[in-house]
């Protein structure tokens, strides 16, 4: 694959436009495709807003100090926006097409059969849809061997990661090409099985319904709570993964705590999976014993204590928390 191809985006709406940012930025020329009819009036429109917010959104990156402001100009010049009517050539050309549609199954199906039509068999092509599975919109693709998801998170320009889901007929040179792309313009792709919620969806409304769900209660006030997650929770997480997390406390720890919060709330939802004792069951509770989610046998375990204390260090650093220690009076 040419280390900077053309890329193409189905699509105008925020996930489009945020796509187009992102590869523009890594210095390739990006193609957004308008799937919807509209008289010439309306597309002009439509394509003076979708450049100009991209030109926006460069700018105001470039003011934050993520580069020099003289940039956003040129960055800005490698999108462009076509009607669906004049894009074979665009389709064809490009090494991927991200579907950016509503998630709206037949709008999806639409387009992904007619775009897939027109690009020939060489493009890989990929949806970003958040709720649905890939193999319920690859029978639209013309080739799915090269058909998967590729989920972003919003806004796609600055959240680093990717959820990519190959379906049951991906290609894996697919999924492999897909994966080395996305890491080539400095994104952190994943790879999981296509099931509902993929990882961060899955994880995030279990978190914020619980959240909401303490307002409902009266636990605290949502500043309070919010003031919990931002310098109690996402710090946590920020340093150590939610895996790696349970290890460093100990699956035992996390495997008791549940059982008393299942009880003192009298909800299922706080019960921990059957993996949680089957790990603590057969001693594999964590970094003290060497293994648990993860395996610490081949791993220095005094430099990755002493690792993960520095990056919350620097945490601390940037959130203006880090204090010098007191001196005696």
């Amino acid at each position: 694959m040419n280390a900077r191809p053309p890329i193409a985006c189905l699509g105008a709406g925020r996930m489009g436009r945020g796509i187009a940012v992102v590869f523009a930025y890594a210095g390739h020329q990006v193609s957004i495709i308008d799937f919807k009819v509209r008289d010439a009036t309306a597309f002009a429109q439509l394509a003076t807003d979708t450049l100009a917010e991209v030109s926006d959104t460069l700018t105001s990156l470039a003011a934050l100090g993520l580069f020099d402001e003289k940039q956003a100009e040129r960055l800005s010049r490698r999108v462009k926006i076509l009607p669906e009517a004049a894009v074979q050539q665009e389709l064809s050309s490009a090494a991927v097409i991200f579907e950016g549609l509503p998630e709206v199954i037949d709008v999806k199906r639409y387009a992904l059969a007619r775009a897939s039509a027109l690009a020939g068999p060489r493009p890989i092509i990929a949806s970003t849809t958040s709720t649905m599975m890939v193999d319920d919109l690859a029978p639209s693709v013309v080739y799915p061997e090269r058909f998967l998801n590729a989920h972003w998170l919003n806004p796609a320009y600055l959240v680093p990661l990717v959820e990519v889901s190959p379906g049951t007929r991906t290609d894996p040179s697919v999924t492999a090409r897909m994966k080395s792309l996305l890491e080539r313009i400095g994104k952190v792709p994943v790879i999981c099985a296509p099931r509902p919620g993929y990882i961060v969806p899955r994880i995030q409304a279990l978190a914020m319904n619980e959240a909401a769900r303490m307002v409902e209660e009266g636990v605290a006030s949502a500043e309070e709570i919010d003031k919990a997650i931002k310098y109690g929770f996402a710090f946590r997480f920020a340093g150590l993964g939610m895996l790696e997390f349970i290890d460093w406390g100990g699956g035992d720890i996390l495997y008791y705590a549940s059982r008393y919060l299942t009880q003192a709330l009298g909800s299922e939802r706080y019960a921990a999976p059957a993996i949680v004792e089957r790990y603590m069951n057969e001693g594999r509770i964590g970094l003290g014993a060497g293994r648990g989610f993860f395996n610490y046998d081949n791993i220095d375990i005094e430099n990755y204590r002493r690792d993960r204390l520095k990056a919350f260090i620097a945490m601390l650093k940037q959130l203006g928390l880090a204090r010098a220690p007191a001196v005696d009076d």
